[in-house]
């Protein structure tokens, strides 16, 4: 049975090998700081951390899923002259405060996986950094103490006050520390293993004449919200005559003519820009692949820069008019009638060439389906602003040629990006394409679809 503590409480350690968890609300790092009777690190061996996982004594191992990694200590492979090993945490995002989260907890467990001790963590308020517990020598023997102690300076402050000199860089620089007195810099903080997103719902495709509702009860658009009310006509300036039966379909009158794909090279589109799914002078496209990619982005720190593993989900939303109709994203890799096919969920966007993939057969779409809404979710809740060279880019199936491509340009502080639609205004009429860019909160595409009618 384990004993639970409060901050300044202590408890002797009976067992030899210990390892240190904890449950954060948020992404966080545990790393390890082994300190001398001067409460200072000896040299830069005793940072335990991501890049550097292992000192004398301690090893970082992978953690629980979502939560960060563990420490693993030898008790009796930590050198005579260190006299405590202090476990901190840090959050990953150095804007945010302990105090805006539940309350993290501690747990020291023998390997066995008995926790022997449990400590929450309670009272933090502005710090994004704790020293949670710490393992101390007293008179031959190792003890266990609840510390909590926070730093709202951050990782600066931390270091500093254990003896790290921090070489402040001009104009937000990262900062470097240097342990005093050898030379050498420590290297990146790693990011912890994410919280993981909530269960994708179980998407079932009503008929196209019924409303769509995933399980969770989304409720469709209704007219009053904004949206146009089917028997309105659109007359575009130009004066092209509406077309009958469009407007009971659902589909929204046809504008002026859009630009072919050219022949012989990509088009690099704009946000907002549209252009026809049929090559200049030729016939119009049938099967043809959206790619998507993304990459992690390195974030700065007091131990310089390190890559964040930014797990982005590429999903296409079929509307018939402004309802969805079905769903194609990494829980359900292919639509109802067959006509669009997911090549399956990339973790991190790491490597060369597009992350996701989702192939489509135009000819096979039903005719009450009216627009694509091709969008990106971010799984582990980074939002935009932590990811680069996010895009989406249209290839011909047939030549595995690059048609057209949207570059996502700055980031903006969103979880999920529609990053482009097909659209048609009849059944038979062409596919047009549509660069889009706009951002909504959502980590996954059952949180998605019921923002997405604006964007049809």
């Amino acid at each position: 049975m384990s004993t639970v503590l409060v901050k300044g409480q202590n408890g002797p350690s009976n067992a030899h090998d210990l390892v240190i968890s904890v449950q954060v609300a948020a992404p966080a790092d545990l790393s390890a700081l082994l300190v001398t009777a001067a409460g200072t690190v000896r040299t830069d061996a005793d940072f335990i951390f991501f890049n550097q996982p292992s000192g004398p004594g301690v090893t970082l191992r992978p953690g629980a899923p979502g939560q960060p990694q563990v420490l693993a200590v030898a008790l009796n492979a930590i050198p005579a002259e260190i006299e405590q090993l202090r476990a901190v945490i840090t959050l990953d995002d150095a804007g945010s405060s302990f105090g805006q989260l539940s309350a993290p907890v501690a747990h020291v467990s023998d390997t066995a996986g008995n926790v022997l001790y449990e400590y929450r963590i309670d009272g933090l308020s502005t710090e994004s950094i704790v020293i949670a517990l710490e393992l101390y020598r007293r008179q031959g023997d190792w003890k266990v103490r609840a510390v909590g102690q926070g730093y709202a300076g951050g990782f600066a402050a931390l270091v500093t006050d254990h003896g790290v000199q921090v070489n402040e860089a001009p104009q937000a620089a990262p900062v470097s520390p240097v342990v005093a007195p050898l030379a050498p810099a420590a290297v990146p903080m790693p990011p912890a293993p994410e919280p993981l997103a909530p269960p994708m719902p179980s998407y079932q495709a009503p008929a196209p004449t019924e409303t769509f509702a995933p399980t969770g009860g989304y409720p469709p658009p209704l007219p009053n919200q904004g949206y146009p009310q089917p028997a309105e006509q659109y007359s575009p300036a130009g004066g092209y005559p509406p077309q009958q039966g469009y407007a009971q379909q659902g589909y929204a009158q046809p504008g002026p003519p859009d630009r072919d794909l050219p022949n012989g090279h990509a088009v690099s589109l704009v946000k907002g820009q549209r252009i026809n799914l049929r090559k200049e002078g030729g016939a119009a496209l049938g099967y043809v692949k959206m790619g998507l990619g993304w990459d992690p982005v390195k974030r700065g720190g007091v131990f310089g820069n390190k890559t964040v593993d930014v797990d982005l989900d590429a999903s296409v939303v079929l509307f018939s008019g402004p309802k969805p109709v079905d769903v194609v994203y990494y829980g359900s890799l292919n639509s109802k009638d067959g006509s669009i096919r997911h090549q399956g969920d990339n973790l991190t966007g790491e490597g060369e060439g597009d992350d996701e993939e989702i192939s489509v057969d135009l000819t096979r779409i039903a005719d009450s389906v009216n627009t694509l809404l091709f969008i990106v979710t971010s799984y582990k809740g980074h939002t935009f602003e932590q990811i680069a060279n996010a895009y989406c880019r249209l290839v011909d199936s047939a030549t595995n040629a690059e048609l057209a491509r949207f570059t996502l340009a700055g980031g903006m502080p969103f979880t999920g990006m529609a990053m482009a639609k097909m659209s048609r205004t009849a059944p038979g009429a062409d596919w047009k394409l549509e660069a889009l860019g706009e951002g909504f909160q959502a980590k996954h595409p059952g949180e998605a679809v019921p923002q997405l009618a604006r964007f049809v």
